[in-house]
């Protein structure tokens, strides 16, 4: 039970809580209402995901309940864009995690070479570390986030007797709408809170899901929920909206002004701890979206390959070493124009994949005929669809397109699949074969 909200909040209480106050900064104090609007909206995803894991007890989590809802075309695409928000997130923690290792070595921010070295070697030993088996994974999820809870509650809740009312008085600073701003900023929060699924994803390798599953999801949620939120305005009260928006380290930065310099460093630890905490908890689940589609003969047959102890070591090396191409691709960026770029796609990918989570449950309640308490349900369902369209209504539509178009490369891929099951032929010859 614990390893699993340790799983949730884990990966949820990530980079984004050291990182994001600079970025909605951009926005002025009028961000701190995006975060009550999308801690609402994850909520009722992280209740739809809940009762799904209850309603379809199936590893592989948004995949398995599109695949039961919408068939193979749409199960195949929901698993892609997953997969793909997995690994491609998983590289905008890791440049996180780098960014606060540079608070203690200078060199690592002013040399690409090393970033890249440093950023490289954690993802693959994190990718190690969750081949030797989810339980280790698990205990690792365990310490770290332990480890990080105790300087972020500190923290925050010292910070409050250091707020200084004026600095929220920048409420707006884009020259836009009030509304164009909080839809703008409200796509950065969902960021933040992208992890609700976490505990529905290794179904098959929890101890009595029905309960333990809704309990991690809801419980987690909230917790990741109330830390984002209070160390957001603890932050921005301490830093002015003029400063915090350079701020390559604000949380740092605010612990620096209220506790000094030891405090400062400690943050950068946390932020460390923090970081490695959601990454180990991003590769385990980088590994289980395609294994569990490729059982369902989805993907190719080449991610049912498991290790000895009993983990999917091809979908897990894989991905990592996708990650390592997407690193060397963006080579030459410095390191916080990495990780917003990174982001932005990871958040288009991910609202795609809730958006067709909430209707799956409502499609799987109809065709199981399960009507008692039916229009009371799907009240959730319809408000989440909502926020979900809000937060893509927010996103830069560019990005948007640029995600859109990764969801069709997958395309040729699905056709192959299928291909190879209605022609099998020479067994030998799988994407296993050819890759």
């Amino acid at each position: 039970m614990w390893m699993l909200i340790a799983l949730v909040i884990g990966n949820m209480v990530g980079s984004g809580v050291f990182l994001l106050p600079s970025s909605l900064a951009q926005y002025g104090s009028i961000s701190i209402f995006a975060w009550v609007f999308t801690s609402v909206g994850a909520i009722l995803i992280a209740i739809i995901f809940s009762r799904l894991s209850v309603l379809l007890p199936k590893d592989g989590g948004p995949y398995a309940y599109c695949h039961e809802a919408f068939g193979n075309f749409v199960g195949f695409q929901i698993a892609y864009l997953y997969w793909i928000y997995s690994w491609v997130g998983n590289a905008a923690i890791a440049t996180s995690l780098v960014s606060y290792m540079s608070y203690f070595f200078p060199i690592i921010s002013n040399n690409n070479l090393a970033s890249f070295l440093m950023i490289a070697g954690i993802i693959w030993a994190l990718t190690i570390i969750n081949i030797l088996g989810i339980r280790k994974a698990g205990t690792v999820q365990m310490i770290t986030v332990f480890l990080k809870m105790i300087p972020l509650v500190l923290v925050s809740f010292l910070g409050l007797f250091f707020i200084k009312l004026n600095h929220f008085a920048a409420f707006n600073v884009t020259h836009q709408s009030n509304f164009m701003a909080l839809s703008g900023s409200a796509a950065l929060t969902m960021w933040a809170l992208t992890g609700v699924e976490s505990a529905t994803v290794p179904v098959d390798h929890i101890q009595n899901p029905r309960r333990n599953i809704p309990f991690a999801t809801i419980f987690g949620t909230s917790i990741a929920i109330i830390l984002y939120v209070l160390s957001t305005v603890v932050v921005m009260g301490i830093i002015p909206m003029n400063m915090l928006v350079n701020s390559t380290a604000p949380f740092a930065d605010a612990a620096t002004l209220t506790i000094g310099n030891i405090g400062g460093g400690v943050v950068a630890i946390a932020a460390i701890i923090s970081s490695v905490g959601a990454l180990n908890g991003w590769i385990l689940l980088q590994g289980q979206v395609p294994y569990a589609a490729s059982m369902n003969k989805a993907f190719p047959r080449f991610f049912t390959r498991v290790s000895r102890y009993d983990t999917p070591v091809n979908a897990l090396v894989l991905s990592s070493v996708l990650i390592t191409i997407l690193l060397i691709m963006n080579y030459n960026k410095g390191l916080v124009d990495k990780f917003t770029s990174i982001i932005s796609l990871a958040t288009d990918s991910i609202l795609i994949v809730y958006g067709f989570t909430v209707l799956a449950e409502i499609v799987i309640l109809i065709q199981r005929k399960q009507y008692k308490h039916f229009y009371k349900k799907i009240s959730v369902n319809i408000l989440a669809v909502i926020y979900v369209a809000w937060a893509c209504y927010g996103s830069d539509h560019k990005t948007m397109m640029y995600c859109l178009l990764l969801a069709l490369s997958g395309v040729p891929i699905y056709l192959f699949t299928q291909w190879k099951m209605i022609y099998p032929g020479n067994q030998s010859t799988s994407l296993a074969g050819t890759i």
